[in-house]
C-alpha cells in the first residue's frame, strides 16, 4: 500500500514498538505536564463550573497553538477528512474526557481520581489489541500495566481507594474519560498516515474541542453570568491552557506518531511520580518507602511493556 493510499483510507503506519531515548523523556516531560493539570483543575472548580473550565482550558490552547503555527509558517492541510478527524480527535480526547474529569472532581479528590486515571493504559492495551494490527495484546503487556497500576495505588496511598463505592458516577465518569482517552489514542495513529504535522494536529484537536464546547457552555451554564474568578484561578487556567494542553499535545501527537498508542498512553502511569517529585522538590514533601517501592514497581511495569527487560533477562 503506498503512502498515498494510506493517506486517503486513513490507515496507520507502523510504529516503534519499543520506545527510544527521546521518546521515554518526552513521555516524562508529558506526565510532569498532565500531572499538573490535575492541580490546576482542583484550583479551578471552587470557583467556575464544569464546560466553562474546558472550553477556557481548550480555547485558551488553541489561540496560544495556531500564534505559534502562524509564526512558524506550517502548511495547513486542505483536505476535508482531516477536518473531520480532528472534531472526531477533539471528542474523544478533550470534551468527554476533560469534562467528565473536571466533573468527577467536584465530587472526589485528586488522589482517588488519579487512581481511576491511571486506568486508561488498561483500556488502550483492549481497545489498541483489537483495533490495531501492530498493537496486539500481550502477556508482558498485561503485567507490566498491572504491575504499574499497583505502584500509582502505593504512592497516591490506599487510603485513597478508601472513597470507592461513594460517589460512584463519579467514579464511573473518571473511568469513562480513561476510556475515551484510550479511545483516542486508538483513532489518533490516523494523523501520521495522513503526513500531519504534530502541532496542525494539536491544533486542530483543541480548535473543534472549541467550536464543539462554545455554544454548549453558552447554553448550558451562562459563564458570563458567573461570578469574575479571583487571580488565583485566572493563573491556574492559564497554566492549564499553555502546559498542560497546548504543549502537552504537541508531545503527546509527536510520541503516538512515533510510539504508538498503548505506549504514549503509559504517561498515565508516570504522572503521579511527577507529582510527588515535584512536591518533594518544590513544596518539601518527604518521600517515604512507599513512595519509592511504588516508584520501582512503575519502573519495572514500563520495563516489562517496553520489552527490553525481558530480553536482557532471557540473554
Amino acid at each position: 500500500m503506498t503512502r498515498d493510499t494510506n493517506q486517503q483510507s486513513g490507515a496507520t503506519v507502523a510504529i516503534q514498538q519499543t520506545m527510544g531515548l527521546t521518546e521515554w523523556l518526552l513521555l516524562i516531560i508529558l506526565s510532569v505536564l498532565w500531572g499538573g493539570s490535575f492541580f490546576f483543575v482542583g484550583l479551578a472548580v471552587r470557583e467556575l463550573s464544569t464546560l466553562t473550565i474546558v472550553l477556557v482550558r481548550v480555547g485558551l490552547a488553541a489561540l496560544a497553538l495556531w500564534v505559534f503555527i502562524a509564526l512558524g509558517q506550517r502548511a495547513l492541510p486542505r483536505r476535508p477528512t482531516i477536518w473531520l478527524a480532528f472534531f472526531a480527535m477533539g471528542l474523544l480526547n478533550n470534551v468527554i474526557p476533560f469534562g467528565l474529569i473536571v466533573w468527577g472532581q467536584h465530587s472526589i479528590g485528586a488522589g482517588l481520581a488519579s487512581i481511576l486515571n491511571a486506568t486508561t493504559p488498561i483500556f488502550t492495551v483492549l481497545v489498541a489489541g483489537i483495533a490495531l494490527g501492530d498493537e496486539r495484546l500481550s502477556g508482558r503487556k498485561i503485567v507490566g500495566i498491572i504491575l504499574g497500576f499497583v505502584g500509582v495505588v502505593m504512592m497516591i496511598g490506599f487510603e485513597a481507594l478508601s472513597g470507592l463505592g461513594r460517589e460512584l458516577v463519579a467514579q464511573i465518569a473518571i473511568l469513562g474519560a480513561a476510556l475515551s482517552y484510550a479511545c483516542a489514542g486508538v483513532f489518533g495513529r490516523r494523523f501520521k498516515a495522513y503526513g500531519v504535522d504534530p502541532v496542525i494536529t494539536a491544533a486542530g484537536q483543541v480548535t473543534a474541542s472549541s467550536l464543539i464546547l462554545a455554544p454548549l457552555t453558552l447554553w448550558l451554564e451562562t459563564p458570563f453570568s458567573q461570578a469574575m474568578p479571583s487571580m488565583t484561578t485566572c493563573l491556574a487556567l492559564l497554566a492549564l491552557a499553555l502546559f498542560s494542553t497546548a504543549l502537552a499535545y504537541i508531545l503527546y501527537f509527536h510520541i503516538l506518531a512515533k510510539a504508538g498508542a498503548t505506549n504514549v498512553l503509559l504517561v498515565t502511569l508516570l504522572t503521579p511520580v511527577s507529582a510527588i517529585l515535584l512536591g518533594a522538590l518544590i513544596l518539601g514533601d518527604r518521600l517515604t518507602v512507599v513512595h519509592l517501592s511504588g516508584m520501582a514497581l512503575i519502573a519495572l511495569g514500563l520495563g516489562a511493556i517496553d520489552g527490553r527487560l525481558l530480553r536482557l533477562l532471557r540473554r
